[in-house]
């Protein structure tokens, strides 16, 4: 990522951390209508679940600008979450499911430019 890329990254998440719960509600619900079998993977509270998205992804925003700090704590996020079950095909579908959140949360500043970043 580019400097201006992550600064773009990290504004646009400042202005999505005020509806953080409205957001993890959102990301939910997109992500198990993208793929109903999902639901079967998370057996915890969602709420608690949805606290948990939304810290995991604060962290990873702020340590943009420090992503060798930053690898090993995705990389056991990955051994975690390979043990679930999770596969890279699921990867895609979070991914589609964050990005559709952000647009959601975001509206009209949500534009190529920030998807990209």
């Amino acid at each position: 990522m580019t400097p201006d890329q992550i600064k773009l990254v990290q504004q646009s998440w400042a202005r999505v951390t005020p509806i953080a719960d409205v957001a993890a509600t959102l990301f939910y619900q997109r992500l198990f209508e993208l793929d109903p079998s999902l639901r079967s993977m998370f057996k915890r509270d969602m709420k608690e679940q949805q606290r948990m998205l939304m810290q995991v992804l604060a962290v990873a925003v702020s340590s943009l600008n420090n992503l060798e700090k930053l690898l090993p704590t995705v990389q056991a996020l990955g051994r975690r979450h390979s043990g679930y079950g999770v596969t890279a095909q699921h990867y895609v579908t979070v991914g589609e499911a964050l990005l559709w959140t952000l647009e959601q949360a975001l509206g009209e500043e949500f534009n190529a430019e920030v998807r990209k970043a």
